[in-house]
């Protein structure tokens, strides 16, 4: 795990610098600072429902197994899955670090194993998380919306992880969606779409994004009064 450390200051500069933008402005600031074709996650991995956030990027990656299952009753299946999920797939450590603000990134290679599901990503919610992106699967759907968890996922899977995937590493540099993430990137995802900005860059290209949507907003705006339309959240 690589040293990470953001200090609450930089975190609430950060998230005010980002907020109401949309992917679409933010991937207009990265072209303003030279950052062409870059941050911009694979549009197979799609949101649950319409929704959007923003938050700070905490990292974790799964990994393929090669172990085999063993022959087992039913009976015994229960206590097999426990000890994977409590030895072998960590039953989510990563939990332990969630902060306000915090957006999970899982890196599980594209498999189509649910790593979340309306259970955990719930009790993350409770704890600060702003939402996940996952370069795999999730299940629970159903219940994912209901509970308006934000949710983006390469596959809406069943299979859980036991038998399928090992617990690798976190706070450690990933790969979603063909994206380099890493710990304390900002991520900002909604009905478009996932874009990673990096660290270094986040103001910088929030202060271009914010002028996009600003300006864009002057024309809608002006295009809902000619429509006779009232003024609805989209032009915060």
């Amino acid at each position: 795990m690589a040293d990470f450390k953001m200090s609450a200051d930089e975190r609430k500069t950060i998230l005010e610098a980002y907020k109401n933008l949309r992917v679409t402005d933010v991937c207009d600031g990265m072209d303003w600072v030279g950052l062409f074709d870059v941050g911009l996650v694979s549009a197979n991995i799609r949101p649950l429902w319409r929704t959007k956030t923003v938050g700070i990027a905490k990292t974790v990656r799964y990994k393929p197994t090669m172990r085999r299952v063993p022959t087992m009753t039913p009976e015994e299946h229960l206590d097999y899955r426990k000890s994977w999920e409590g030895k072998i797939f960590s039953s989510y450590p990563f939990g332990d670090l969630i902060e306000d603000g915090d957006m999970v990134m899982i890196d599980q290679g594209g498999l189509n194993v649910a790593v979340m599901g309306s259970n955990n990503s719930f009790a993350l919610m409770n704890k600060g998380m702003r939402g996940v992106v996952i370069d795999g699967g999730c299940r629970d759907t159903d219940e994912v919306i209901l509970e308006k968890i934000p949710m983006w996922s390469r596959y809406i899977g069943c299979p859980r992880p036991p038998d399928r995937l090992e617990f690798s590493d976190m706070m450690n540099t990933i790969n979603v969606g063909g994206v380099q993430v890493n710990p304390g990137d900002v991520v900002v995802a909604d009905g478009d779409g996932v874009i990673v900005v990096p660290r270094a860059k986040a103001l910088e290209v929030a202060k271009y994004a914010r002028q996009e949507h600003v300006n864009d907003n002057i024309t809608r705006k002006r295009l809902y009064k000619e429509a006779g339309l009232p003024e609805d959240d989209s032009l915060l």
